[in-house]
């Protein structure tokens, strides 16, 4: 009786926690009306109605197919977006009428998810398809007719009147691909059977993924001159390898592969060269005007000027900050919630990053949990970057704040990405696999197949055959 218990008050926290959402969403839009034409929004009802509905339909999903799962996701999620929302149609409502058209297509999609794949461990069965699909969408911008560059990178594809970016899609599969192949082979990678100094390395074979994702990271970076997605895909290989094999000589090769990769893209292009320099210069009294250099200065300015409370939503200038719905859009709330505000918006993500990476400790089969440490490091990596890019605590990159900066394709895999880690964080010792492919995922987490690739009897202490 335990179990359903802890399920019901699961469900019923959540439900409060996303009516509590769905009502801050709704007023942060009727300050923000208000602070720029001093009326409230003819359509504030038909607003809080129908993203009220859509999150209901989202919670009614989770509670019926993961009713266990934690309460926090989905609400924090909303408020963050809702948050968002607001602050794109202070800045542009022609954009805030797009974003909501994805806000709603995300949510769709989130239930979609739960809908199709209902049970994430199923995904455990098809890891070089999910893997193959994965690295074609990351580099799809670069075939010829279709990608498009803007801003200096090639991270765009265009196919009709449609323009996404797909490597927002890509990395939740190439997550997907890398927690089914490092649960299959983290024993190997994990057994050190060669010194280097005083690192103990695997075998040079079992190091070859390292080298894959380096190549790979690589491959972003000098073919769709993006420094920032080739930090993401990269970064995220490296923690869940950690992960997955308690070794922190990975964290170290990963940091000097990166340190050399990142190099090796400073003295190829001039772009890279340019943010370094507006990192290291963007307040100097003769480059503030500069275009390259306006940007960050009229960030940490925005910043500055919304001091500890803030000038009020509608209130401030955040329409001076080149960006500021994509790139800029966390200054823009420092701007006019000031450093009470920002400190909310990083302690949601804290909230979502500190509860994803608690449904990781909590799960027992080593798939969930690999799962839920890369999903959780995609949040957590995209927020740091660019909330240290826009306070010049790093060189910026143009990888867009979690469901908060506009953009279609960032949002809707962000929903995504979250159905698959509010399914992770739900499995428990009373909902295993069944069935079909969930047999052969729960076959494979027991061990190697007879006659099967894996069959490799690997003795601590001894060197592989």
């Amino acid at each position: 009786m335990q179990a359903p218990a802890q399920a019901r008050h699961a469900t019923g926290a959540q439900l409060a926690l996303t009516i509590l959402a769905v009502i801050l969403s709704g007023t942060a839009y009727v300050l923000v009306t208000l602070g720029k034409t001093g009326r409230t929004p003819p359509d504030v009802g038909a607003f809080v109605a129908i993203i009220g509905v859509a999150y209901l339909l989202a919670h009614l999903v989770v509670a019926r197919r993961a009713p266990s799962a934690d309460p926090a996701l989905l609400p924090c999620a909303a408020v963050l977006a809702g948050l968002g929302y607001a602050v794109i149609y202070r800045l542009d409502p022609d954009l805030a009428a797009a974003q909501f058209g994805w806000l709603l297509l995300g949510l769709g999609l989130f239930v979609l998810t739960f809908l199709v794949v209902r049970d994430h461990r199923s995904l455990d069965a098809y890891t070089y398809t999910i893997g193959l699909a994965g690295l074609g969408l990351l580099l799809l911008p670069i075939v010829p007719g279709i990608g498009r560059t803007i801003n200096g990178a090639r991270l765009w594809v265009s196919l009709g009147p449609l323009s996404f970016q797909p490597a927002e899609i890509g990395k939740v599969l190439i997550v997907i691909f890398l927690a089914s192949y490092l649960n299959a082979k983290k024993e190997l990678l994990a057994l050190a059977t060669r010194r280097l100094g005083p690192f103990r390395l695997p075998e040079p074979r079992y190091l070859g993924p390292l080298v894959v994702a380096w190549a790979v990271s690589l491959a972003v970076l000098f073919l769709e001159k993006d420094l920032g997605s080739s930090l993401l895909f990269f970064g995220i290989f490296v923690i869940m390898l950690w992960v997955a094999t308690g070794r922190a000589t990975y964290l170290v090769l990963g940091l000097l592969l990166f340190a050399a990769g990142a190099y090796a893209g400073y003295l190829a292009f001039d772009h890279v060269q340019l943010r370094v320099d507006v990192w290291l210069n963007a307040l100097r009294p003769d480059l503030i005007h500069d275009q390259g250099y306006g940007q960050l200065a009229q960030s940490v300015f925005a910043l500055g000027t919304g001091g500890i409370a803030g000038t009020g939503l509608g209130q401030g200038n955040p329409g001076l900050i080149p960006f500021a719905p994509t790139d800029f859009i966390f200054s823009a709330l420092g701007e006019e919630l000031g450093l009470f505000g920002t400190t909310a918006v990083l302690l949601l993500f804290l909230v979502l990053i500190g509860r994803g990476f608690r449904a990781a400790l909590a799960r027992e089969d080593g798939f969930s949990r690999l799962l839920a440490v890369g999903l959780t490091s995609v949040l957590a990596l995209q927020t740091f970057v660019i909330v240290g890019g826009v306070t010049r605590l790093i060189p910026l990159t143009g990888i867009t704040l979690p469901f908060v900066s506009y953009g279609g394709s960032s949002l809707v895999a962000n929903f995504v990405l979250l159905a698959l880690l509010i399914q992770a964080s739900a499995v428990g010792p009373g909902r295993e696999p069944r069935g079909g492919r969930h047999r052969f995922a729960q076959a494979r987490a027991a061990g190697p197949v007879e006659g099967s690739a894996d069959t490799t009897v690997v003795n601590p202490g001894s060197e592989p055959a």
